[in-house]
Order: C-alpha cells, then sequence, then structure tokens
C-alpha cells in the first residue's frame, strides 16, 4: 500500500528506455509511463524527437515555442541524448540495456541491428529484457513478409489495412479517419504486448522480442468486416445500405446527431407518430422493411430533419433517447475540450508546458480504482536528465558527459 493507502500502479518499479519517435511509440510509451513505469527518452542529439519539431507550437513570452504535439504524449517521461555511433555514447546505452526491463524502438526495419544493437547482443547484454520494436509491417526472423522492408505512417496504414476503404461517401474516394489512428492504435497494442511480455518474464526470467506490425494491429480491428466477408464472400465496401444499416446522421438546429437502433417497426412508428407523419406508415419502406440505402438518405433522412432541425442536438437526442433509439451528437474537438461528462470522469490532464504555463491533455483511459493516481510531471526539455542518468546507469562520469556534449554527442 502507498502512503496514502491506496495500492501502487501496476507497472511501478519497472523501467522502458524509449527510443522512439512521432505517435505510435511514444503514445504506447505514455501508456506505460501513466502506470507507473519510469520511461527514459532516448533521443538524438540537437533534434531529439522529430515531434519536437512539428506544429502547432505554444509560444512563451521570449519567443521560445514547444510543440503541442510533442507535450500532449510525452508527459512522466526524461530525457537522455545520445549520439548511438560514438562508442562511448553506445557503451553508455548498452549500461542503459543492462538497467532496465524494457526497450521500445520504432527507428524502422533493422534500424537497431544496423547499429550493432539487434536482439541477439540485447539479449547477450540483458536476458530478461523485453525488445519491442513498431515497424509498419513487421520484422523479425521467420515473420517477414512482402511488405516487411516498407516504411509506414498513419495514412499508408489505414489504407493498407482496409479502413479507407470503408470509410467515406459511396460515391467518392476512400478516406482516412480524422485522426492518427493509424499510430495510436499500434501504440495501444504494443503496450498491451509489453505488460504480457513481462509477465511471461516473471513467470520464467527472460526476456523475448516482441515483433509489432502498425499494419496488423490496424487490420486487427477490421474484424466485424472480416467476419462478414468470409459469411458472405462479398467485399464489404462503402454503399448506403452499409452506412444507413449503421445508423442514419441528420441535421439538428446547431448540428449533427446520430441516431442507431434503427431495425425495429414499432420504433419507426413511434417516431413518425411523435413527428406528426402518421401518413408514412402506410409505406413499409418508412418502417424498415424494404427500402434500399438510397431511400433512407433521399427519403427518410430529409423526413426526420423537416422535424429535428427545429430542435437543438440536445433536445433531439433527448427525445429519440425516449423512445428507445440509441442517440449520440457528432460532436467537435472543442465540444470535447468543454464536454462535462468527460470533466466529471476526470479526462482531462495538466502538466506545466515547460514554458512556464500549464498544458491541457488526455489522460490514460484505463481506471484502476483502488489504485494511486497516475503522475502528472511536465514532459521534459531535450536532454534534460542527461547528467542524471548518465552518471548513474550510463556508468560516465560528469567530465565524460562536458566532454560528449561539447562534442556534440549528446
Amino acid at each position: 500500500m502507498t502512503n496514502q493507502g491506496r495500492l501502487p500502479l501496476p507497472l511501478t518499479g519497472i523501467r522502458v528506455l524509449d527510443a522512439t519517435h512521432i505517435v505510435a511509440g511514444p503514445f504506447c510509451s505514455l501508456i506505460l509511463a501513466d502506470m507507473g513505469a519510469e520511461v527514459i527518452k532516448i533521443e538524438r542529439p540537437r533534434t531529439g524527437d522529430l515531434a519536437r519539431g512539428r506544429g502547432p507550437f505554444l509560444r512563451g513570452e521570449n519567443g521560445e515555442e514547444v510543440s503541442s504535439r510533442y507535450l500532449g504524449i510525452n508527459r512522466n517521461k526524461k530525457s537522455v541524448t545520445l549520439d548511438l555511433r560514438n562508442a562511448r555514447c553506445k557503451k553508455a546505452f548498452e549500461n542503459l540495456v543492462q538497467a532496465s526491463d524494457v526497450l521500445l524502438d520504432n527507428w524502422g526495419p533493422g534500424a537497431f541491428q544496423r547499429l550493432g544493437l539487434g536482439y541477439d547482443r540485447l539479449k547477450e547484454l540483458n536476458p530478461g529484457l523485453v525488445y519491442a520494436t513498431i515497424t509498419g509491417y513487421g520484422d523479425s526472423e521467420g515473420l517477414r513478409g512482402p511488405y516487411s522492408s516498407w516504411p509506414a505512417n498513419n495514412l499508408s496504414i489505414q489504407g493498407m489495412a482496409g479502413w479507407m476503404e470503408l470509410t467515406g461517401d459511396p460515391n467518392g474516394a476512400p478516406q482516412s479517419v480524422g485522426d492518427n489512428i493509424g499510430d495510436s492504435i499500434p501504440g495501444l497494442w504494443t503496450a498491451l504486448g509489453i505488460v504480457l511480455a513481462l509477465e511471461t518474464r516473471r513467470q520464467t526470467g527472460l526476456g523475448q522480442h516482441l515483433d509489432m506490425g502498425m499494419y496488423e494491429c490496424m487490420v486487427s480491428h477490421t474484424i466485424s468486416n472480416m467476419n462478414a466477408y468470409q459469411a458472405t464472400g462479398r467485399n464489404p465496401g462503402r454503399s448506403w445500405e452499409r452506412m444507413a444499416s449503421a445508423g442514419l446522421t441528420f441535421k439538428a438546429k446547431d448540428g449533427y446527431v446520430v441516431m442507431a437502433g434503427v431495425r425495429l417497426a414499432e420504433r419507426w412508428r413511434q417516431l413518425w407518430q411523435m413527428f406528426g407523419r402518421e401518413d408514412l406508415l402506410e409505406d413499409a419502406r418508412y418502417l424498415g422493411q424494404g427500402g434500399d440505402g438510397e431511400f433512407y438518405f433521399h427519403q427518410v433522412i430529409p423526413a426526420i430533419e423537416e422535424w429535428s432541425q427545429s430542435y437543438t442536438t440536445s433536445e433531439v437526442v433527448e427525445k429519440l433517447t425516449e423512445i428507445g433509439f440509441s442517440m449520440g451528437v457528432a460532436q467537435t474537438i472543442a465540444d470535447l475540450d468543454q464536454c462535462p461528462h468527460l470533466e466529471a470522469r476526470d479526462m482531462f490532464v495538466e502538466t506545466g508546458d515547460t514554458l512556464g504555463g500549464q498544458f491541457r491533455s488526455l489522460r490514460t483511459p484505463i481506471r484502476l480504482t483502488a489504485c494511486e493516481d497516475s503522475p502528472r510531471t511536465t514532459p521534459p526539455r531535450l536532454g534534460e536528465n542527461n547528467k542524471d542518468i548518465l552518471c548513474s546507469l550510463g556508468g560516465l562520469t560528469p567530465e565524460e558527459v562536458d566532454q560528449l556534449a561539447a562534442e556534440g554527442a549528446l
């Protein structure tokens, strides 16, 4: 038990070396850090995590700036800069590996192998190490496919994994989902994989290489469509019918609402009666029987909107929920930022922004109700923890750290 009488966070005492950048790797290590792990970012000298240079930026009074993209997924971490091509830096890194539980890497297929730090070398240094790699298409002995050498990013993975072909106007081009889920979903699966590998280590004392392919992580979330294809042999692409069967989106006075649970005839009957459109009950298609997708979009939705556009989104949701529909509002990001439900669920976390102000982001949604709260430390400045970590775990002297910094190797 902690001093507050609560259970410790589950990854307390686990040390993670986070040699990743942009989103997939840092999102993974953010989950681990929020769950109590000590996460040490291993960054390139001078530039660091590439996300540090990507806007939009927050600007301080003295003109200094920091990336909001970086701040949002790098809280509760430390930063060490190392040029792994430098022999002394490489030796310090190997010392860190020996003192750590996890190494996380998303620099692409074979990146650490080319530095002489492939898994064969890493497990010599630390047989208990869990070495997790995130690549576009997977990269481990015996599991390489025709795409394994391809580079990857959010959009390419959304396309390859079928998400874009399933998203968008049936008469238009495939569309991506509007956030970088091609990175964050693989990051989530990798965090789970690391925890599972640590459990195997607890049982056996041995670590392993965790080979995570972004492609496979994203394909696994097309499972409903995959299952439908196995049953029907039909490719479930974009169509009006598919969009209508999932639910209907229509206008209210101040935005859009989403209505699901539309299959029951009795529910439709109640809806038209509430609208005062009993005349439509004579056509079975308005009761969910026999109408195709185009009928829904060109007849049913306009008939609903004759009523719904006189009410706000919250009023529409309330009225249709009362008669059994599953309703939602198509919220904007600004809506989410001010959402009273998310606020009540403590889904927002504030840290420093490294400029003297505060930065508001989203917390990890895992609720371990008996554990102490996750830490809320400010994301580190580049190389902020060089001396503390390299002069202890890394085995360097303060003089060596100063010399390497002067050489540009830190």
